[in-house]
Parts: C-alpha cells; sequence; structure tokens
C-alpha cells in the first residue's frame, strides 16, 4: 500500500479526471458491482449554536423567530415516524445550544432503545461530544461512555471540515481544533463507537488543505480501523457569511467534484465505502461520482435541514424506490444496508 503525504495526495489534483477516474473505479471494484444505501431518518434536535461558523447557514440565535430546540417527546415522535417508514437508522445532530445536557442525550436515546431496540442511533458529531465535554465539565471519555451505555452506537462525520487550523480560524474559529477532533474520535474508536469521517470541501480550502486532511483520516484509520464511511461533503455558500462577505462565490464545479471524490477513494484505501451525498450533489452527478469511486449513496434521510438552509434545491428525502433507480440506471446493484454495512437486501 502507497504511503501517502500530503504532498503526494496534493499532487492527485493534478492529474486528469479522466485518469483518476479510471483508478478510482479500480479500486472500487473490490465491492464488487454494489451500490449501498440505508433507510434513515436526519433528526436535528436544535438550531441554536453559539459556534456561529461563518460557514454554516443552518444557526440561529437564541430569541429568533425560527430558533428551535426539541423537547425529548418531540424527537421520540419524529423516531416513530421513521420506524413506521422502515428506517433501521437515526442520523441525530443539532448545533452547540447552551441548554442542552448529556442527560436530554442519555433521556433520548434510552427512550429510542426501549421502544425500537432494532433501529440503529447514529447521533452527535465530535463538535457536539466536545461541547458537551465544556458544559458539563467532563472529560470526552466520560461523555462519550454515558452515551454508549445509553445506546450510542455510531457517530457521524460532521464538524471535521477541514483539519486545518488556518482554514478552521476563518470557516468556524470557534470550532474544536482539527486535533481535538481526530481525539475525539480515535477515543470514540478505542472504546467501540464507530464513526464516518467527512469533509467540508469547494469554499476557501486549496488542494493542499484537502491532502493534509486526507492524510489526517488515512493516518488514524489506519491507527483505529474505525471509521465505517468517508463523505465528501460540497460546500453550499447560500445565506452564510463566507458568501456574504465575498470569500465564496458559488459552489465549486462539478469537475472539482469528481476529482475530489475519486482522489478521496484512492487514498483513503483503508475505508470500504466512499459515499455520494445526493443532497449535496444532486441527483444526477450522485449517479455520476458512481463511477469515480462512490459505491454509496447515503440514504432515504427524510428530512434534511442544514444543506437545504444554505442552498440546496434537492428533495428533503428520496424513497427507497427512487434510489434503488438510480442505481440500476448506472447499470449498478443496488443494496440496502444498516449503518455499518451489513447487507439487509439486495435488489437484483
Amino acid at each position: 500500500m502507497v504511503e501517502w503525504t500530503p504532498k503526494n495526495i496534493e499532487e492527485l489534483f493534478e492529474l486528469d479526471l479522466h485518469e483518476l477516474g479510471e483508478v478510482a473505479d479500480s479500486i472500487n471494484r473490490r465491492n464488487g458491482n454494489i451500490v449501498t444505501f440505508v433507510v434513515n431518518r436526519h433528526i436535528n434536535y436544535t438550531n441554536i449554536c453559539v459556534s456561529r461558523c461563518p460557514l454554516c447557514a443552518f444557526y440561529r440565535d437564541v430569541g429568533d423567530i425560527d430558533a428551535y430546540f426539541m423537547r425529548v417527546e418531540d424527537v421520540l415522535e419524529k423516531v416513530a415516524e421513521a420506524v413506521k417508514m422502515g428506517a433501521t437508522e437515526l442520523h441525530i445532530v443539532g448545533a452547540l445550544n447552551p441548554e442542552m445536557s448529556i442527560e436530554y442525550f442519555e433521556a433520548i436515546f434510552g427512550l429510542i432503545k426501549s421502544k425500537f431496540p432494532h433501529v440503529i442511533i447514529k447521533a452527535l458529531t465530535a463538535t457536539e461530544i466536545h461541547f458537551l465535554s465544556q458544559v458539563g465539565r467532563m472529560s470526552v471519555e466520560e461523555v462519550l461512555s454515558r452515551l454508549r451505555d445509553a445506546g450510542l452506537q455510531a457517530m457521524p462525520g460532521g464538524g471535521a471540515e477541514i483539519l486545518d487550523d488556518g482554514i478552521r480560524e476563518v470557516i468556524c474559529p470557534k470550532k474544536l481544533k482539527a486535533d481535538e477532533w481526530v481525539h475525539i474520535m480515535e477515543m470514540a474508536h478505542s472504546i467501540g463507537i464507530k464513526s464516518n469521517a467527512t469533509m467540508l470541501f469547494g469554499h476557501i480550502e486549496k488542494p493542499k488543505h484537502r491532502a493534509i486532511h486526507l492524510d489526517k483520516l488515512w493516518q488514524l484509520q489506519e491507527k483505529t480501523g474505525g471509521f465505517v464511511s468517508f463523505i465528501p461533503l460540497l460546500f453550499y455558500p447560500e445565506n452564510t457569511e463566507l458568501a456574504a462577505a465575498g470569500l465564496v462565490k458559488e459552489k465549486t464545479n462539478p469537475i472539482d467534484i469528481l476529482k475530489t471524490i475519486a482522489v478521496s477513494r484512492i487514498v483513503l484505501r483503508n475505508f470500504r465505502s466512499i459515499r455520494a451525498y445526493w443532497v449535496a450533489l444532486g441527483e444526477k452527478l450522485a449517479q455520476v461520482a458512481l463511477n469515480y469511486g462512490a459505491n454509496d449513496l447515503d440514504g432515504t434521510l427524510m428530512e434534511e435541514r442544514v444543506t437545504h438552509a444554505a442552498g440546496a434545491k434537492t428533495p428533503h428525502m428520496l424513497h427507497r424506490d427512487t434510489i434503488i433507480g438510480f442505481v440500476k440506471g448506472m447499470h449498478k446493484v443496488p443494496a440496502e444496508r444498516d449503518t455499518f454495512y451489513n447487507i439487509l437486501r439486495v435488489y437484483p
């Protein structure tokens, strides 16, 4: 296996798109012709956030007319709706709301597990874990252990943005530092909580920053093996402070998007899955990405808010049959999975 460095990863971005696509697709063939997806629901329990990141269009301040913080019973109502629609995964994330506590999540996770024990709880980014440790005056390890014991089974990969503190100082200055994100993920993996990893791209970062980011993920995966999937997240600038300041005028182009997905597949060979996040890419580009290294289309979602707050015009959800049709349209075989990539059903 290649020993990656930020320098040789950066050089990949200089190669021709089709050359990268061929290499990425050949690596991807180890997954066979299968493209996976999950029946899941996104639940954003609050949009009140003290971080107020310039990259974000989702956050609200306390007192804003559209600010909200769900009660435990409101979250459970959405969970019940999701289960009724066949969901096997709950993706529960929010914001850095000073009113939240670890007890709030222990109550939610405990009730979910008592009522719907078969549903996998994938919840709380490393940023939220870091914030809970601060407001609760606990160690990160204690926060993670308590949440795991309450029912947390996996973590999403959000909050990574770009793992370079110079970039973070501009796009998310109040969030945890790059090494803190890495440390929290390493800690989660060490106590049996697997996770995804993400990279927010297409804003002020350059290929060298993406290379630094991918190198850190590759190294941590070599160490822990705890990542189940990598999701390159396309940045949408609408309604963000980055756009208002003129730092980002529009989202990046399809060639750059496909290159980033292909480079991710080439570098992160120790990740089983590279995801084409259809919410951000759109259905057609997500389909094309399946020939450039992606082997997963994420899920049905049922209610996506964060990317749409920043200007995404894609649907808020896709039905299982629609996703199956997308995959078959690319002459690949759709397969429904759970959070940990156990195949539940193949649709030949």
